[in-house]
C-alpha cells in the first residue's frame, strides 16, 4: 500500500459526525442518490455498510474484484478521487464492483480494515485484500493500479473480460456474465459451477451451498466446492460474531481455542490471511489434547478455503507439520 497523506481520521468519528452521515443517508434514500458522493449508474457502483460488508464485498468478490474506497463527506480529496473511480467502474462495465464506504457512518468496519488516513482504496479479490492505497492519485495512475489488480484476479481464477485494457486507458469487449470457479478449473461448461457463481453473485449463499454440494456429490474430491463451501462457511460464522466481543475474549483467554477460532475468521474475512494463520498456530502451540486438536482442525478448514497450492497455505502446513511431530 502506498505511503498515506495526511488526511488523519483521528477523532473524526464521533457521535456528530454519524450523526450527520446518518441525516445523509437518509436524504440521498430521499432524492435517489447516496449523499456525499454521486449515486451510482448501475450495479457496478454500490454502497456499503457494517451490516452488507460480508455480502457486499467478501461474497461479492469471490466471483468479480471489489474495490473499496472508504471516505468521507468532510474529506476534500476524497471527493477529488471518487469522481475518478467511478468514471472507471462505469468505463469497465462489470469487470470490477466498486464500493463505496462512509466511514463516518461506518466505524466497526473502519475499524476493522484499520483505516488511519483517508482517502483510502483497497481491492478485495476472492475474500482477500490484494492492494491499495492511500490518498488522493491521478486518473493514469489510478488506472494503471486497477491494470494491476486485474493481473493479481486472473491469477486466482477470476478472468474479467469487460474493461480489460484498464492499465493501458483501452476498452475490452464487455462479456455475458463474470467467469468464476468453473474456469478456474478450465471448466467454463459446468452447469453447476455456473449455477453457485450465479448465487454467490446476487448474495444467495443457501443457493450457492446446494449447487457446490451438488459438485461435491459428483466428485468427493471436487476442489473448487471444496474452496466455494469454505468460503460461504466462513461468511456465515463471521456474520454471526459480535467482533469487538470476539477480540477482548481472544485478547483476554489466549488460551480459549473458540475465542482464538473467532477472531482468525475475522481476520480471513478481512484478508489477513497470515494474521489468521499465526493465530491459530500460536493456539496449537500454546495447548494440548482436545483443545489442540480442536484448534488444529479450525486451521485446515480455513486451508480449506484456498487453492491446495497456494504458498500460504503450504508454508503455514509445514509449520503446523512442525508443531505437531
Amino acid at each position: 500500500m502506498k505511503q498515506p497523506q495526511d488526511f488523519s481520521l483521528h477523532g473524526a468519528v464521533d457521535l456528530g459526525a454519524r450523526q450527520a452521515a446518518a441525516q445523509r443517508r437518509q436524504r440521498a434514500a430521499e432524492q435517489g442518490g447516496t449523499g456525499g458522493q454521486p449515486a451510482g449508474q448501475s450495479g457496478f457502483i454500490i454502497d456499503v455498510t457494517d451490516e452488507t460488508f460480508n455480502t457486499d464485498v467478501v461474497a461479492r468478490s469471490q466471483t468479480v474484484p471489489v474495490v473499496l474506497d472508504l471516505w468521507a463527506d468532510w474529506c476534500g480529496p476524497c471527493k477529488q478521487l471518487g469522481p475518478i473511480l467511478e468514471k472507471l467502474a462505469t468505463e469497465a462495465n462489470g469487470t470490477f464492483v466498486l464500493a463505496r464506504v462512509d466511514v463516518d457512518a461506518n466505524p466497526q468496519l473502519s475499524a476493522a480494515l484499520q483505516v488511519q488516513s483517508i482517502p483510502m482504496v483497497v481491492a478485495v479479490v476472492g475474500g482477500q485484500v490484494a492492494d491499495g492505497f492511500l490518498g488522493a492519485m491521478p486518473e493514469a495512475q489510478v488506472r494503471q493500479w486497477l491494470g494491476q489488480v486485474m493481473q493479481v484476479a486472473e491469477r486466482l481464477g477470476l478472468r474479467p473480460g469487460a474493461g480489460a485494457g484498464l492499465a493501458g486507458g483501452d476498452q475490452g469487449d464487455t462479456q455475458a456474465g463474470q467467469p468464476g470457479y468453473a474456469d478456474a478449473l478450465g471448466e467454463p461448461g459446468s452447469d453447476i459451477y455456473a449455477e453457485a457463481q450465479q448465487a454467490m453473485e446476487r448474495g444467495d449463499l443457501n443457493a450457492a451451498e446446494a449447487a457446490f454440494e451438488k459438485a461435491l456429490a459428483a466428485d468427493p474430491g471436487d476442489p473448487v466446492a471444496t474452496m466455494g463451501l469454505g468460503q460461504i462457511g466462513l461468511i456465515r460464522r463471521v456474520e454471526g460474531y459480535d467482533q469487538a466481543a470476539a477480540r477482548r475474549d481472544a485478547a483476554s483467554q489466549p488460551d480459549n481455542v473458540d475465542a482464538q477460532a473467532r477472531v482468525a475468521d475475522i481476520e480471513m474475512a478481512m484478508g489477513r490471511i497470515e494474521d489468521s494463520f499465526d493465530r491459530m498456530l500460536a493456539t496449537i502451540k500454546r495447548t494440548s489434547g482436545e483443545d489442540r486438536d480442536k484448534a488444529r482442525k479450525h486451521l485446515v478448514s480455513l486451508f480449506e478455503i484456498f487453492p491446495p497450492k497456494d504458498p500460504r497455505v503450504s508454508q503455514a502446513r509445514a509449520r503446523l507439520s512442525s508443531l505437531l511431530f
